[in-house]
Order: C-alpha cells, then structure tokens, then sequence
C-alpha cells in the first residue's frame, strides 16, 4: 500500500481505534513500529555501536523495542535515558522493564547529566536513533533535551529520527530554534505533512514510512 499524508491528530486517532475497535493493544503497535525500524537500519547498513537517545514518552517505549531487536539481531546497542524511569507510563513503562531485564547496556542519565560525558557516550557510535520527543512537543525542547540535541548534532555517526526529528513540527514543517538535523526519519502508518516539504529535508533527510499493524480497512478509511 503505497504511503499517503495524515495529520498527527488522524494518525493518534488511527492507532486509538486500532486498539478500541479491532481489539490490537499498544504494545504490539509499538513492538511493530520498533521493529520496523530496525528494518530500516539493518537496511541502511549497521557498521557499528547504536546508541539510543530516549526521553519519556511513547518515542521512549518505541526506542527501548528497537534497542532489543538490535541486540536479538546481534548488533551491538547502547540505551541513554535522559529522564527518571518513574516517570515512564503505558507501554514504554512495559517495553522498559523487559529492557531493564535483557542485559542490554541502559545508561539512566537524567535531568542532571554531566554535559561533558555525553560526548564521550556518543563517541564510538555508529547510529544515533532519536527517540527523545514525539508528536505531542509544544514549542522548544527544554532542558535537557536542547543539550542533548546539540550533541546529537555535533556527533560524527549517521542519525535515525524516530516518528519526527526531536524539536520539528511534523503538522506546520517548523524547526525549533534547536532540532535534531537526521539522516533518516521513520514514520509510521502516514507522512505528516511537515516532513513532506522539500525545506524539511535538512531535518527529516530520507523519510521511511513503516505500518505498525493497524488493519488495512482502517487505513484505507482516511483515504480523501
């Protein structure tokens, strides 16, 4: 099925609707969201260390799935948490806790990190995935997500944006005053129609639009 453009309002509606009328649960949506991005990765070519950049929303849950199939596929990944692990909810609460339980490499950073050890925790990688703010991101990122962006930034590895590049506005095509400047971006069920326009290309680079198992009927509905 070829990928159309959504709004991030429909594609929310999408994914609630799979839940509510055709009994999926959302934590199989994220395990297929995460999933296909590892996809996209393995694709891409994977030459070394992956460090997953997560905040604490949805983004999060979807960054601790693909750190685990990376590990299954026997890539080498590392997980930087910059937020407090309580403060996680749903389903990237769930896909934390069987991370936590993998033996996979978690660094719980915080609100507090040391600006002069992120460098040297990105240093050796060869992907950096953004999986730090979501959709729901009202104006610019705060502290410490601004500090972590212009590290992401500055780093020398290739960069993954999942759903939208942290600080870009996927509905209006805006960059906050600080953005993550992606490689590549993997989107899911639509394109939103920020990510579509030529000028967003310095954030967004190649965009990947991957289903997440949302039924095809469903889908199909939002069609003009």
């Amino acid at each position: 099925m070829p990928p159309f453009v959504l709004s991030r309002e429909q594609v929310r509606e999408i994914d609630r609707r799979a839940v509510e009328e055709f009994g999926l649960t959302g934590l199989v949506l994220m395990e297929n969201a995460g999933r296909g991005c590892v996809d996209t990765l393995q694709h891409l070519g994977v030459g070394g260390l992956v460090v997953i950049c997560c905040g604490r929303g949805n983004n999060a849950g979807d960054g601790f799935v693909i750190a685990r199939h990376l590990d299954l596929r026997g890539f080498a990944v590392k997980v930087l948490l910059f937020d407090d692990p309580q403060r996680l909810s749903g389903d990237a609460a769930a896909n934390h806790a069987i991370l936590s339980k993998a033996d996979i490499p978690l660094s719980l950073l915080g609100a507090d990190f040391s600006l002069e050890q992120l460098p040297h925790e990105l240093e050796h990688a060869d992907w950096i995935v953004d999986a730090l703010l979501g959709t729901g991101l009202q104006g610019a990122p705060r502290t410490p997500y601004d500090c972590v962006i212009e590290q992401i930034n500055a780093a020398g590895a290739k960069r993954l944006a999942i759903d939208l590049p942290s600080g870009f506005d996927c509905s209006a095509g805006r960059p906050s005053p600080i953005t993550v400047r992606a490689d590549h971006t993997c989107t899911f069920v639509a394109a939103k129609p920020g990510l579509t326009l030529p000028e967003s290309q310095l954030y967004v680079g190649q965009l990947h639009v991957h289903d997440i198992g949302a039924p095809r009927k469903l889908i199909e509905s939002y069609r003009p």
